[in-house]
């Protein structure tokens, strides 16, 4: 019997709990990552949502953000939702000027795009690579992708309201990240899509 993917889950502040959850329901063996020297033993990491400043704070102070930012250079699978997708650009707009992130996705993104948390709100999107019914996407607080570079593939925008057009999920090689958190709607396709991708990455069979 093959044995199960092991994502891991960044644990230093966010909604943890829910992406382990979901990891779990979609066929993976979640594991908390809080130590550098946890992130060799997993297949993928999920960054979670959160408070950006904060994260970023808390990588430097464990000493997580140059070993993470290694081996995401390196190939390790990753997905982050929310203040994950601003950890993994290469470039923040609106951020706390000592803030770090983890240009893991050639994208530029703007933080608290959508406005402060009362303006949060909730869309039915189309995402690339998920079959069926459209997702419902619960936007808090999120970024917006601004830019994309060249090997950026674009896999959902805004259909509606003043935000349409902008660009709130991204994909590049083995790397994904979304504005919006599927993480709270039990909807589990897009945590399906990653763990598919890492089994692919690996060379793993389907």
């Amino acid at each position: 019997m093959e044995s199960r993917l092991v994502i891991g889950v960044l644990s230093l502040q966010g909604d943890v709990r829910e992406h382990m959850h979901a990891l779990e329901a979609v066929g993976a063996e979640p594991v908390r990552v809080r130590r550098a020297t946890e992130i060799d033993s997993v297949d993928g990491l999920v960054i979670p949502g959160g408070e950006s400043t904060t994260m970023s704070r808390l990588l430097t102070v464990f000493d997580l953000f140059d070993p993470l930012r290694a081996a995401l250079a390196e190939g390790l699978p990753a997905y982050g939702s929310c203040a994950g997708m601003i950890m993994l650009a290469s470039t923040v707009l609106d951020t706390r000027p000592d803030a770090v992130s983890l240009g893991a996705i050639d994208i530029t993104v703007r933080r608290n795009a959508f406005g402060r948390q009362v303006d949060s709100f909730e869309e039915d999107l189309a995402m690339n690579g998920i079959e069926g019914e459209p997702l419902r996407a619960v936007f808090i607080r999120a970024p917006w992708v601004e830019e994309c570079g060249p090997g950026v593939e674009v896999l959902a925008t805004v259909q509606t309201g003043p935000a349409a057009g902008r660009v709130v999920a991204v994909r590049q090689g083995p790397v994904m990240a979304t504005s919006f958190h599927p993480e709270v709607t039990g909807d589990r396709r897009v945590h399906g899509l990653f763990v598919d991708s890492v089994r692919n990455n690996a060379g793993r069979p389907g």
